[in-house]
């Protein structure tokens, strides 16, 4: 069973995601310029500049790195302490994918359960995935702020609570109802707007 706490925060991340989809960067695709991302074990994953900038995270670090080096080298390691090896590789395998078929932007509300009928095929596929996989990639996505992760994990969550009840909810999310039947009734009232919608 996941805390309330763990939840809270999954949820408060997909709640505040926007519907702006991250722009191209302005960084020189035909550079051969690499970096190294640790990932909290410790592991290197060396990946193109190009890649790595995806993440604002890196990209501000590598600017600051600039501002500080009058060579212009780029930052070579950058240190991920909150993202697991497991987690980084499907990171990068994204925005390695990303950067080759950019992802068609997510109409919001979602117009179907179904993430194929939201986004392209591949990033159909690639969201398919265990749900501690995908909170631990909505997690990494927010921290090293990837706005294209982030909408589509994000989504993908959103498409497996839309149209459900609270009970089937907390099944699908193996999460326990810990309130009293006159706090659960309060809630519903206080919320009795988003049923409407």
């Amino acid at each position: 069973n996941r805390s309330h706490t763990q939840l809270q925060h999954l949820f408060g991340i997909i709640a505040t995601n926007t519907s702006l989809l991250f722009s191209t960067m302005d960084v020189d695709e035909n550079t051969n310029a690499t970096v190294k991302l640790i990932s909290k074990e410790g592991d290197a994953f060396e990946v193109p500049l190009a890649v790595a900038t995806m993440s604002e995270l890196v990209k501000s670090m590598n600017d600051e790195e600039d501002d500080d080096d009058d060579g212009g080298n780029a930052v070579s390691e950058v240190p991920l302490p909150n993202v697991k090896s497991e987690v980084l590789k499907k990171v990068i395998e994204f925005c390695e994918h990303h950067l080759s078929e950019p992802m068609t932007e997510i109409e919001k509300p979602l117009k179907s359960q179904n993430m194929a009928d939201v986004v392209q095929k591949w990033y159909a596929d690639f969201v398919d995935l265990e749900q501690v996989l995908l909170f631990e990639l909505i997690l990494a996505a927010n921290y090293m702020d990837i706005k294209p992760l982030l909408d589509l994990t994000c989504a993908t969550v959103a498409s497996m609570i839309k149209g459900k009840t609270p009970e089937e909810i907390r099944a699908t999310f193996n999460i326990t109802n810990d309130f009293s039947p006159e706090e659960e009734a309060q809630v519903r009232e206080e919320n009795k707007w988003c049923e409407e919608a």
